[in-house]
């Protein structure tokens, strides 16, 4: 599955614990990534300083769902049963 571009479910919906250039403690869950443009574009994609948490995300539909609410609704389903 290809990434849907302007998503941005996985920059909001779950929390990272690591460390990300602007967000030192990493996010909490339903907080938005300081990384994430007005697009819903990660402003670090292929920047090294990008946590290797994010660049290991690989979409799938189990995760992403159907369209970006879909996505946004079942990782943060995902987000709470861990």
């Amino acid at each position: 599955m290809e990434c849907r571009l302007g998503c941005g479910a996985c920059c909001i919906a779950p929390s990272i614990s690591s460390p990300i250039p602007g967000m030192p403690q990493g996010k909490p869950a339903g907080e938005r990534c300081v990384q994430l443009d007005d697009d819903n574009l990660c402003k670090l994609f292929g920047d090294p300083r990008r946590p290797k948490v994010c660049g290991d995300f690989v979409p799938c539909e189990d995760v992403c769902g159907t369209d970006n609410a879909h996505a946004m609704w079942l990782i943060t389903e995902l987000e709470q049963c861990t």
